[in-house]
């Protein structure tokens, strides 16, 4: 099945707002397998499955953007044999969307330095890339991401181009900043979703998330369903952002 087009069980409820922007860090997979006595490895087959179904959910009820933080680039210190697993895991999911791509329609976008990938990898990653970029609705995937990481690159490339003439430091402004990221013309998210009772931000889109709401739940990614996902979005829709302001 592609990575879009699973139909989800549960009621889509209607009539209410829905965020433009939902972000998760998908945790607790490793955690879910050693409750059932199984590898980590199960663990992340089992993230993946979730990701497919509230991917096709968040598409369903009108989410124009979804980014997810599948690999960081902390996760490389884990044990060869499960970053193997995810790498893995991730070959077979682009393939997937690939082949569905003109059915599910979706854009498929990258945060992070791909350049650590495997040449396999690397190039699914670019064809996703290159055959969906006219599609509107956009599934981000940060992998190899680290929140600083993107901060110290935009720094550099813009200090690179004062180096070069191309700016001035006076130049620089948010915007200006934000072009520079990996997430460059992409809004920041209106939602920002941490599963597992992990209660911290994990290096995640750290430049973007400034006025962010954050919903924290002790479900297991493997375990977070559509329901799941309708409380974060009622928790979400009984807030008053007001940016720094006052609430008129």
């Amino acid at each position: 099945m592609g990575l879009f087009s699973r139909e989800p069980k549960f009621e889509i409820m209607e009539g209410r707002p829905v965020p433009r922007h939902i972000a998760i860090i998908m945790d607790g997979n490793g955690r879910w397998a050693r409750k059932r006595g199984l590898p980590r490895t199960a663990g992340h087959a089992a993230g993946c499955e979730t990701f497919r179904k509230i991917s096709n959910y968040c598409k369903k009820i009108g989410v124009k953007y979804f980014t997810v933080y599948a690999f960081s680039t902390e996760n490389w210190k884990r044990a060869q044999e499960e970053v193997d697993a995810i790498m893995s895991l991730m070959e077979q999911y682009l393939k997937e969307a690939i082949r569905d791509m003109q059915k599910n329609q979706v854009r498929i976008c990258f945060f992070g330095d791909l350049s650590r990938l495997s040449p396999e990898l690397r190039a699914l990653a670019d064809e996703a890339v290159a055959e969906s970029r006219d599609y509107e609705i956009q599934a981000n995937i940060c992998l190899n991401y680290g929140g600083r990481d993107e901060i110290v690159r935009a720094a550099r490339a813009f200090a690179a181009d004062c180096a070069a003439g191309r700016a001035k430091p006076e130049d620089l402004t948010e915007d200006a900043f934000s072009a520079r990221l990996f997430s460059a013309g992409v809004p920041d998210p209106d939602l920002i979703i941490r599963p597992s009772g992990e209660v911290r931000t994990s290096n995640f889109l750290l430049w973007q998330s400034a006025y962010s709401e954050y919903y924290f739940t002790d479900v297991l990614w493997p375990d977070f369903d559509e329901e799941e996902l309708e409380r974060a979005i009622a928790s979400y829709n009984g807030r008053s952002r007001r940016y720094g302001g006052i609430k008129p």
